[in-house]
C-alpha cells in the first residue's frame, strides 16, 4: 500500500471560490513572528474574512487568524488578527495594483501553504459574483451530484 504524502495546505478560504470569480493567483511570502508559524505547525489558522490590502506599494493581508498557542511566552503581546505584510516583486505588486484600480475587481487570500519550510499565501485577483451566478453554481454541483448518484445506482444492476 502506498503512503500517502502529507498535504501542504495550512489553511484555505473555501468561500472565496464561491463568492469570486478568481482571475489570476499570485504565491506571496509572509513576514511572520515567531509565535505565528509556531501556532502554524499546528495548523490553528483561519481565512475566511481575510483580503489584501494594497496600499503605499505594498501588499498587506488583513483579517487572517492566527490562534496564539497556549505555551506561547507571557512576556510577547500576541495578537491573533494583526495586519501582516505580504511579500511580492514589484512586477506582481503591479499586476495587482492596476488590477484592483479596475472597478469590481479586489484581491483575496486563498490559500496558507508550507513551501519547503517558508509560509507562503496563495492571493487572487477576483470579481465578486452575483447572487445568481452562485446559484447556478450551486445548481449544477447538486446535479453533477444528483448524475453520479444514478449512475452508480445503473451500475449496481
Amino acid at each position: 500500500m502506498a503512503k500517502k504524502k502529507p498535504s501542504n495546505v495550512i489553511a484555505a478560504n473555501k468561500r472565496a471560490r464561491f463568492d469570486y470569480h478568481l482571475i489570476e493567483t499570485f504565491e506571496a511570502g509572509l513576514a511572520l513572528e515567531g509565535w505565528e508559524v509556531k501556532s502554524l505547525r499546528s495548523g490553528k489558522a483561519q481565512l475566511p474574512d481575510s483580503y489584501v490590502l494594497l496600499k503605499n506599494g505594498e501588499a498587506w493581508l488583513l483579517g487572517a487568524q492566527i490562534v496564539p498557542l497556549e505555551t506561547a511566552s507571557s512576556h510577547l503581546a500576541t495578537d491573533p488578527i494583526r495586519t501582516r505584510k505580504l511579500l511580492l516583486s514589484k512586477k506582481e505588486l503591479a499586476k495587482l495594483i492596476s488590477g484592483t484600480a479596475q472597478k469590481g475587481q479586489t484581491c483575496v487570500c486563498t490559500q496558507l501553504h508550507w513551501k519547503g519550510h517558508l509560509v507562503k499565501a496563495r492571493i487572487a485577483l477576483a470579481i465578486g459574483k452575483q447572487t445568481h451566478d452562485k446559484r447556478d453554481v450551486q445548481r449544477d454541483r447538486d446535479w453533477n451530484r444528483q448524475k453520479q448518484r444514478i449512475l452508480r445506482e445503473n451500475t449496481k444492476k
